[in-house]
């Protein structure tokens, strides 16, 4: 037994998966190899014989004991998992946590404002492109051409014929060119921040409990800044002021140049802001934005002389809008200074109090304008549609720039300023064939550089370090080439070029 024993050991390894003759039906294991020192499960061989193995080895004397069934054992622990269950467990454990990291990146908070961010964009430039092209096709729209009153007859008889003769049409006039008025028109619009404040506060927490309380908090936070209200009036006096002298340089310079050329001007009140920021706000000194300056200068410049030096009405247009641009960064950091960080609650209250000023205080200008023939006004030819979508329009635009905030980023806000000049470049081109080029497309394109590096931050040499340093660090990572032999006999590695393997010349 101790010879068939040894002649069988050999095979123990292969016997785990034995050899089966086609046809045949799957035998039974016979013989059960186990060590009772080792709390593993016994070894079963399919010799035809049951047998016992110890770790003592196996009696010379003992005979071998049919078993016709496998032998169970109780007390030994549970088989080992099949492999392929287990791989599959776990690629279905890995596709569950990609699953799971792939959900909570689309559904993060970040990911949310981004999505929001680009919506806020497209909302900012429609809305600020619609109101300014309305805007300036109220100044080029005329009456109606009406005819002109017959000759007065000769005193000589006329040969009478049959041919008519042709009726002279009179002399077209502009329907429009009000541009305080259209300033007054719009700010008066402004007066509804504080009651869309109020009616999306009730219909979000619909508790009027609170709203009062609101109100209260609003009232008391000027109380704790010392701002009394004569203060309180007096700097409302002083933002309406600013608000629509700013606005009325900028509609009335819709008079004279294109709405790309406007609204490339105006987006330079960004570098303004910084310069003032860094004034009066004391705000971090970037070099970068410092070179933003320069290149919007350097395309207000450009702009001003594109027509020639002898056009000054382009200069004059330009000048204006450069002012206007001046006056909303004055305005921006004015309030900053002087309002500090607010909450929406308080900025649609000061934006709701300056249109009642605009309202009340500036009702005589407008009319003194009206009747002393300063601005001309056709109420019957008057584009109400153009003015009213036009006032809803920069209403929305200004409600997306201070309130968008709580939804998303800033830098999304921004954008849609700048995006604004390509999509009115588009619709110039194609509306009132306007001409892109020379001075004039340059100095768009400067001022649109200086607006984009205005936007850069603040510690924008440490992301260049960082996408460097990544790159190197990719570099490292990347997997080393496997060294070519060496061969042992010269010393020599095979690399080499001038010599062979073996270490003779080539």
């Amino acid at each position: 037994m101790g010879e068939d024993l040894g002649a069988r050991r050999p095979s123990i390894a292969t016997i785990f998966n034995p050899r089966r003759g086609r046809g045949s039906a799957p035998s039974r294991p016979s013989v059960v190899v186990t060590d009772e020192d080792s709390p593993g499960p016994p070894l079963q061989l399919s010799n035809g014989a049951g047998v016992r193995v110890s770790s003592a080895g196996v009696s010379a004397g003992s005979a071998p004991t049919p078993v016709r069934s496998p032998s169970i054992n109780l007390a030994s622990p549970a088989p080992p998992a099949d492999p392929e269950t287990g791989s599959a467990s776990e690629s279905q454990r890995e596709k569950t946590t990609k699953c799971t990291k792939f959900r909570k990146a689309i559904f993060s908070k970040t990911t949310r404002k981004v999505v929001v961010g680009w919506l806020v964009t497209c909302c900012v430039t429609a809305s600020w492109v619609g109101a300014t092209h309305l805007l300036k096709d109220m100044f080029l729209q005329k009456t109606p051409p009406s005819p002109s009153p017959p000759d007065p007859l000769p005193s000589a008889p006329m040969p009478t014929s049959n041919t008519s003769q042709p009726v002279k049409m009179g002399v077209q006039t502009q329907v429009f060119d009000a541009p305080f008025f259209t300033t007054w028109f719009c700010t008066t619009w402004t007066g509804l921040f504080f009651p869309m404040y109020l009616a999306s506060h009730l219909c979000f927490k619909r508790d009027k409990s609170s709203l009062k309380v609101t109100l209260k908090a609003i009232a008391q936070n000027f109380r704790d800044r010392g701002v009394t209200f004569s203060k309180f009036m007096t700097r409302c006096c002083l933002f309406c002021l600013l608000w629509v002298v700013t606005n009325y340089m900028y509609v009335y310079s819709l008079r004279i140049l294109d709405c790309t050329d406007v609204m490339a001007l105006y987006s330079a009140h960004v570098s303004f802001v910084y310069l003032l920021s860094w004034v009066i706000l004391h705000d971090q000194f970037v070099g970068v934005r410092i070179v933003a300056v320069i290149l919007c200068n350097t395309g207000i410049a450009l702009l001003a002389y594109m027509d020639g030096i002898t056009k000054t009405k382009t200069l004059g247009g330009v000048v204006l809008a450069a002012a206007a641009a001046a006056g909303s960064a004055v305005y921006k950091v004015l309030f900053k200074k002087v309002i500090g960080e607010a909450s929406f609650g308080q900025v649609s209250f000061i934006f709701t109090i300056i249109a009642l000023l605009n309202t009340v205080l500036l009702s005589p200008l407008v009319a003194a304008f009206y009747f002393s023939g300063y601005e001309v006004i056709e109420w019957r030819y008057l584009p109400w549609p153009n003015l009213v979508i036009a006032a809803a329009l920069s209403l929305a635009a200004n409600l997306l720039g201070n309130f968008a905030i709580a939804f998303t980023f800033e830098i999304f806000i921004t954008l849609g300023l700048v995006l604004a000049v390509p999509v009115s470049a588009v619709l110039d081109t194609k509306w009132y064939a306007v001409e892109f080029e020379g001075m004039k497309l340059a100095g768009v394109v400067l001022i649109m550089c200086g607006f984009f590096l205005v936007l850069f931050p603040a510690n924008w040499p440490e992301y260049i370090t960082k996408v460097l340093r990544w790159g190197r660090h990719r570099k490292r990572n990347q997997p080393r080439q496997q060294p070519e032999p060496v061969d042992y006999r010269t010393g020599l590695i095979s690399r080499s070029h001038l010599r062979s393997p073996s270490g003779l010349i080539r």
